[in-house]
């Protein structure tokens, strides 16, 4: 009788010489294609034109010997500052006792103010006098510099707090800590040029553990705990065993996403977008199917002899429940099960674009990988004590895992489905459990605890799927609120469609007006609360509520599609408002989730619908779609940038990454209050 596929299980016999010769075949043409990868893209990469501010003027403070605070700018070759625009004070005022001492520059005749300046080159320090009993206090300091190529930035501001005899310029590990856990992708490609190695990677790695929890690992724990239940069945391993076959899993996780990020920041551009397809999702879900299928022993079952044998041939060449089996696995999952593009992420990515600093910012990736993989090595560790052993318990440990695999497969695939054809899948999904679960079987009076326990979780899944089924079956399109839209359905009816001209409404507001997660809007310019088309977005046409209205209670201020950087450019300079542009995908589970729980809270739809909101689909990864998250040096979505009033990037606001309806109402607030 053929058994679980060995890619769940280990052999206790030592490998075959075939598979051996296979496995290193394998190896050296997945060396071989991280080289071409490597060397391809290093040869397409280029410099940006311009540095970012961060990097042309690397601010820092300390303490002076004097006990004055010592401030120092470490500019890029190739750029100076101005020594007039410097200007310093404090908060409060009377913790400054007299003028910054500032060397003097060299005078030049300049373009942009047209008249005579100082400027300033290299490395310059600056004594700036203050009244340490005074602490605790906070130094100001604003500065503005420009390229010799001819670019000048906005002038730059600075916070410097003073405590406790202590100047906190945020390059201390702690500091950075603490700044860093909010911190957007910018913020952090700064720490990784301010900071030494040994703290990079510190900090990254603690970033990674707070990572841990995200839809970018969660998925993995079942893949991971189906290997290791899959080691169990077959053999009686130590703990060591489990703790082994997890970190290879996690290094071969870490090896991709170090690879990947280190080629995704030479080139400019995220890999994650070219890998999210239907095929590619398609694949790697039977995969996953597969193996959920060999949990619930249907290999076991009688088919002709042939097939039988044919299968079981086919099964045991795969290499699982090994060392090569784990390390494969994790590197698959981490390509495909876990294209999360987070802050942490994007700052490492952000500074090998903008330094080609592979080395450091590798580092950075690798920790950050390890710190993702906490969460899996505890499994692997814990297999001994919390697995059962071989026997009847093991089936239903079996078919629990296998439950899971096909919700890991389903996951994946349902950005890419009809948004009712995923639903419905969730409503089987859930309905399966349940049956698995024996919610449909009569309990024996001398049931133990363990068995009234499993029939109590299949009931919650039967009314689950039922609850799925019958929002399903009413016109709902949320799995997570599968019953929301019997509550919603005037206020849907009278959301303002997307303008006529943009490409497709959101797919969650489609989602939720009965429609499918890729209908195509259909909208009148002329119909009454209808949004603009571009062109009477320049002419001033205001796309949000009338004022004195605010979106209803579960509704988001209605998204203008664009296409283009032009589309942008033309947006931001008749915008007489701070304009909000949300990088979307329909494969970005996070976008989503932002759609679902952060746009709809009444405090940021309120705020919302005070600023010009578009959206940037880039699920199609064409050109444009390149371009776009080019100019705002993004790697893929989730992405919001902000522009104030006045057409200027906000830097310190944009936010990478979910965010909660209470965190990205702050940065809300702090846009419209700048504005």
């Amino acid at each position: 009788m053929t058994t679980v596929p060995d890619i769940l299980l280990p052999s206790p016999s030592p490998l075959r010489a075939p598979f051996q010769q296979l496995a290193a075949r394998l190896s050296a043409a997945l060396m071989l294609l991280c080289l071409v990868v490597g060397v391809m893209t290093a040869s397409l990469a280029r410099a940006e034109d311009f540095l970012p501010p961060e990097e042309a003027f690397r601010f820092s403070a300390q303490l002076g010997a004097s006990g004055d605070i010592e401030v120092q700018f470490k500019i890029a070759p190739g750029y100076y500052m101005y020594r007039e625009q410097f200007a310093f004070s404090t908060e409060p005022a009377a913790a400054m006792t007299g003028p910054a001492r500032i060397p003097a520059g060299k005078i030049k005749f300049d373009e942009t103010f047209q008249k005579d300046v100082e400027t300033l080159r290299d490395t310059i320090t600056i004594m700036v006098p203050v009244n340490m009993s005074a602490m605790p206090f906070t130094l100001l300091v604003r500065g503005q510099g420009c390229a010799d190529a001819g670019l000048c930035y906005q002038p730059q501001d600075y916070r410097v707090p003073v405590a406790g005899g202590k100047v906190d310029d945020g390059r201390s590990v702690w500091s950075t800590f603490g700044s860093l856990l909010g911190a957007n992708d910018i913020s952090l490609s700064d720490a990784l040029s301010r900071q030494g190695a040994a703290q990079t990677i510190l900090v990254f790695f603690v970033l990674g553990v707070l990572l841990a929890l995200t839809p970018c690992v969660l998925p993995m724990m079942p893949i991971l705990s189906a290997i290791l239940v899959g080691d169990r069945v077959k053999s009686s391993r130590p703990r060591l065993r489990g703790l082994g076959l997890a970190a290879l899993y996690v290094l071969g996780m870490s090896l991709v996403y170090t690879l990947a990020g280190v080629a995704a920041g030479l080139s400019g551009e995220g890999l994650a977008a070219a890998l999210q397809t239907p095929w590619v999702l398609g694949i790697f879900a039977a995969l996953l199917v597969v193996l959920a299928l060999a949990m619930f022993d249907v290999f076991t079952l009688q088919v002709p002899a042939s097939w039988q044998t044919a299968l079981s041939a086919r099964a045991s060449a795969i290499p699982g429940g090994r060392a090569t089996g784990a390390f494969a696995m994790g590197a698959i999952s981490a390509l495909i099960v876990g294209p999360c593009v987070a802050a942490p992420l994007a700052g490492a990515l952000l500074y090998i674009s903008q330094t080609r600093d592979v080395v450091l910012g590798g580092a950075a990736l690798f920790a950050l990988a390890w710190g993702m993989g906490v969460p899996l090595l505890v499994a692997g560790a814990s297999a001994g004590a919390l697995l059962p052993r071989a026997g009847a318990w093991m089936d239903g440990v079996k078919r629990f895992f296998g439950v899971l695999l096909l919700a890991v497969a389903w996951w994946m695939l349902a950005p890419v489905l009809p948004a009712w054809l995923a639903m419905g899948g969730w409503a089987a999904l859930a309905i399966l459990s349940a049956t698995l679960l024996r919610a449909f079987d009569s309990l024996p009076a001398e049931a133990g605890f363990g068995r009234r326990v499993g029939k109590a979780l299949g009931i919650l899944f039967a009314l689950l799927g039922v609850l799925q089924a019958v929002g399903l079956a009413s016109g709902g399109r949320d799995p997570w609120q599968p019953l929301v839209h019997l509550t919603r359905v005037e206020r849907v009816a009278a959301l303002p469609p997307v303008a006529a001209g943009s490409a497709k409404a959101s797919p969650f507001a489609s989602a939720l007006a009965g429609g499918s997660a890729s209908a195509d809007s259909a909208a009148s310019s002329a119909a009454p609360g209808a949004a603009p088309t571009l062109d009477q977005l320049l002419k001033g046409t205001p796309t949000q509520p009338a004022t004195g209205q605010q979106p209803a209670s579960g509704q988001h201020a209605v998204f203008t599609r664009i296409k283009s950087v032009a589309d942008l450019d033309a947006i931001v300079a008749a915008s007489d408002r701070p304009v909000m542009l949300d990088f979307y995908a329909d494969w970005c589970v996070s976008c989503k989730e932002m759609e679902a729980f952060t746009f709809p809270d009444p405090n940021v739809a309120a705020q919302m619908a005070q600023m010009r909101v578009v959206q940037a689909d880039v699920t199609a990864n064409d050109a444009q779609d390149r371009e776009l998250l080019k100019r705002f040096r993004l790697f893929g979505p989730p992405g919001i940038i902000f522009f104030d009033a006045n057409g200027r990037e906000l830097h310190e606001s944009r936010v990478i990454g979910f965010q909660n309806a209470r965190r990205f109402g702050d940065v809300l607030t702090g846009v419209l209050r700048g504005s």
